[in-house]
């Protein structure tokens, strides 16, 4: 959940846990129940980074790249997007034949969002931002990784300052329910 660094080299390490929960459902034979629980790790982990992201990441866009505001305004389109993914995956157990579907979709807009990012976004907010700036982001993504959100909540704000403000309960709310059904755990 916080790997150190600046901001460039949490978000990519996430990403690369993210897609080693995806690959873990690939290799799983459909129905089988863990690729729920992996599902369940992923969305739990997708979540924290896209609030991190929303709250601090896409701020920064804005103030550092010429053209942030579209930018950042496509980025949040794409979270807004695979959030919904996220809630309908939330609803459906491995052996549902709508769960190959929906985690498959889920798999396919994240894979794009993240080859977007770092090819595109994370090299021009490497050269727009000085290193203190891209570190102390990494900071401010770690922290709010940690109060983050655990499942999605299509409806909830995603600009500041909204967001930095609900995002902490909504948090605190979903941990006690994962902790309750043990959800994101094993």
């Amino acid at each position: 959940m916080g790997h150190g660094g600046d901001v460039i080299a949490e978000l990519t390490t996430d990403h690369r846990e993210v897609e080693e929960l995806f690959g873990k459902i690939e290799a799983l034979p459909p129905g089988d129940e863990q690729r729920k629980k992996y599902a369940d790790q992923a969305v739990i982990e997708l979540v924290r980074h896209s609030v991190a992201e929303e709250e601090y990441l896409y701020p920064a866009v804005r103030e550092f790249l010429p053209d942030g505001d579209a930018v950042a305004d496509q980025e949040l389109q794409d979270h807004a997007e695979a959030e919904r993914t996220m809630k309908a995956l939330e609803g459906v157990d491995a052996k549902d034949a709508e769960f190959d579907r929906i985690v498959g979709e889920l798999m396919t807009e994240i894979r794009t969002h993240v080859r977007d990012e770092e090819d595109n976004l994370f090299p021009r907010l490497r050269s727009a931002a000085s290193g203190d700036q891209l570190m102390k982001l990494g900071d401010k993504v770690r922290q709010a990784k940690k109060t983050a959100p655990t499942r999605p909540h299509p409806s909830a704000p995603d600009t500041p300052p909204a967001n930095k403000l609900l995002a902490p309960g909504a948090g605190m709310v979903d941990r006690i329910r994962d902790a309750l059904t043990g959800r994101g755990k094993d």
